[in-house]
């Protein structure tokens, strides 16, 4: 089964197309008012072999291809535009306490296809320059709030016009170290904590997220900083924001992001990741000469959001991608449909 057993939709297929572009209209302008971000156009594919592309885990394959009318120079449809954005706010130079957000439509072939999982990865891209003395827990997770409030507006907002959508959240997040987080449940896996934690306390930002070994999850070496030790003795300047989602009963990502690394970091976790040739790329060369800002910046799930928003068991009720038969089956016996 695909599907919770008692599973039905709260809103009928017109009302889920509405809801969708007022949840991602809503969400948007507060995101843009909380973080001082400007919307930019961003590309959806980038030259092979520039390090422009997220490697994401350092394993998965993008899809490329070749341009005839550029002496069949190779192409990559972007996994994510981590590094792209941080490149746009020197080129465009953003000051300090302004950023950028985007829509990043991406695809990765390599990725599960399951309830929360799809090929099409959609998210709001963003990044915004800070100064170099704020790269600290304190100021990462006031940058943390604003995210998770500009949330809850929009979780509140949706509900007004759609009463049979509740606001589920807790009024707070809560911050909890991977390392802390091990010692709470020292016998369960990393997924299974994070479903722990999310049940308990409804809304956490996990920080530390590449630290260790093995980590707690992947993360490439050359965009997050996981690798610094903080004040309280643990390790990592960057986290994902996880939620309770009542439907499925299990935890759900909504965001990842985190202070960018610096050269010292940069280079210290390409040393970790034993990937040192990288420093020999066109975006890691700039970075190792200064020519780009600190900046923090990260990525927020839009159909992730909207399925969380909307109450959905399955991402495909809020996006359109290409999902097993069995799974098109299931959908149809709970009355419900995929995009």
């Amino acid at each position: 089964m695909f599907f919770p057993e008692d599973y039905k939709s709260l809103l009928d297929q017109h009302a889920t197309e509405k809801a969708i572009k007022d949840a991602k209209d809503t969400f948007e302008k507060e995101l843009s008012g909380a973080l001082k971000l400007s919307r930019v156009t961003s590309p959806i594919f980038v030259p092979s072999g520039s390090g422009i592309n997220d490697d994401l885990n350092g394993v998965e394959n993008p899809v490329r291809f070749t341009v005839r009318n550029l002496n069949s120079k190779g192409m990559e449809i972007v996994q994510s535009l981590a590094k792209w954005k941080r490149m746009a706010l020197a080129d465009y130079n953003v000051p300090v306490g302004r950023g950028i957000y985007t829509d990043m439509n991406a695809l990765r072939p390599d990725d599960d296809i399951d309830a929360i999982h799809s090929i099409y990865v959609d998210q709001w891209d963003w990044e915004k320059v800070m100064l170099p003395e704020d790269r600290n827990l304190d100021y990462l997770k006031s940058t943390v709030r604003a995210i998770y409030y500009a949330i809850k507006r929009t979780a509140f907002l949706l509900s007004e016009d759609y009463p049979v959508l509740e606001d589920t959240l807790p009024e707070d997040i809560t911050f909890i170290h991977t390392e802390e987080a091990e010692k709470m449940y020292p016998e369960l896996t990393p997924q299974e904590r994070e479903v722990e934690l999310a049940r308990r306390y409804g809304a956490v930002f996990l920080i530390g997220i590449g630290y260790g070994n093995p980590p707690h999850s992947g993360r490439a070496p050359d965009y997050d900083d996981w690798s610094t030790e903080t004040m309280d003795g643990y390790h990592g300047l960057n986290g994902d924001i996880i939620v309770w989602d009542t439907v499925r009963e299990s935890s759900l990502e909504l965001s990842s992001m985190g202070i960018r690394v610096d050269r010292e970091s940069l280079l210290r976790q390409l040393e970790i990741r034993d990937c040192m040739e990288r420093r020999e790329l066109y975006w890691h060369k700039r970075l190792i000469a200064g020519e780009f800002p600190q900046t923090i910046g990260g990525g927020v799930g839009q159909s992730r959001l909207c399925m969380f928003l909307l109450h959905k068991a399955h991402i495909g009720e809020v996006q359109a991608s290409v999902w097993p038969d069995a799974v098109i089956d299931d959908a149809i016996t709970h009355g419900t449909r995929l995009l």
